[in-house]
């Protein structure tokens, strides 16, 4: 009796020895935590990456591409079986895929693409982003002056979201019906410097703008403020899902914010890190493609999901997929906006 009592026990050790031995750490090596969608897609991601029974590893580089790559050298260090990162930078990226990539480490590039082959990108469709965007601020200002606000230049996204924007309103540029009195980048994608951006179209234009496009929610909100200084309201896109962004486009301040449900993308991150780091080849990651769209056109496997622009209309989508509440998208929300009835 007592052999087979240890015997069972030593079994129970072997068993529970095997398991802790197949969890994987996976590191994410974060670029910032600047728009509030990142921490939501952080808290899905980890609990995804915990919930397939792996480690989670965080770092934050606080917007600094020297930083990120010290944290992507202690990482490394670490001995992480698969690597995620939110590149602050697209090139300065590269000494950092170079040292996991000679550790033998799979890399998935999150959200904002590492033109690297060694390198799986999981993001949205961002040129499909950019083109609702401009689509829908268009349907509302066909004609007229429209000022452009564009993200990070280091960040391939921007280019993305611009060749969306110029499928929509090329035309109407060349044929006259649109005319750009503005456009510029805003440097780290912060609002602060969106807002001067603004400011400067206003001021050179004589705040003779009738639309505004802007690469992400943060920058329209900050465009919108400039915009209510000067005494305009103009059709303004944006981009997140932001929760002030929702609420303004309730309240009619803001045309569209286009939705990327950062939920299942972060999802899909700590599920396709956990294949990659079991050794699952990138080409057999279920529904991946060579997507060939950055700027060198280096072939990379890649998943593209489908974005959802979210506007007056269509508010109950966000609401009824519990990415924000009734309470935080309605207050002060027009009366004929049906969601918020």
């Amino acid at each position: 009796m007592r052999s087979l009592i240890l015997a069972t026990a030593l079994v129970v050790i072997s068993l529970s020895s095997v398991s802790f031995a197949e969890g994987k750490k996976i590191g994410v090596a974060w670029g910032d935590f600047q728009e509030a969608r990142w921490r939501w897609d952080a808290t899905a991601m980890r609990s995804t990456i915990e919930r397939e029974g792996n480690k989670y590893i965080p770092t934050n580089a606080g917007g600094s591409a020297e930083q990120q790559l010290r944290d992507i050298e202690k990482l490394v260090a670490e001995g992480v079986d698969a690597l995620i990162i939110q590149p602050v930078d697209k090139e300065a990226i590269g000494p950092g895929v170079d040292r996991a990539a000679e550790a033998g480490i799979p890399i998935l590039g999150y959200d904002r693409m590492i033109e690297d082959e060694r390198v799986f990108y999981l993001t949205f469709d961002n040129v499909g982003v950019g083109r609702l965007i401009a689509a829908i601020v268009k349907k509302a200002r066909p004609e007229g002056n429209y000022a452009i606000i564009l993200g990070d230049p280091s960040d391939a996204n921007t280019g993305f979201l611009r060749q969306g924007m110029e499928e929509v309103i090329g035309a109407a540029v060349s044929g006259g019906q649109i005319k750009i009195v503005g456009e510029a980048h805003a440097d780290g994608w912060k609002p602060e410097n969106a807002k001067a951006v603004m400011e400067k179209i206003l001021a050179d234009s004589g705040n003779q703008v009738d639309a505004v496009l802007a690469e992400n929610d943060g920058m329209a909100g900050a465009a919108i403020e400039a915009l209510a200084a000067a005494g305009l309201t103009v059709p303004v896109g944006g981009q997140d899902g932001d929760k002030a962004a929702l609420n303004r486009v309730a309240q009619g301040s803001q045309t569209v914010s286009v939705w990327k449900n950062n939920f299942e993308l972060a999802k899909r991150a700590g599920k396709i890190a956990g294949e990659l780091a079991d050794g699952t080849p990138m080409n057999l990651i279920p529904e991946a493609a060579q997507f060939t769209g950055g700027e060198k056109g280096v072939p990379v496997w890649a998943i593209l999901l489908t974005p959802t622009p979210i506007t007056a209309e269509s508010l109950n989508i966000v609401i009824d997929a519990d990415h924000v509440t009734k309470q935080e998208v309605c207050k002060g929300a027009l009366p004929t906006v049906e969601a918020c009835k």
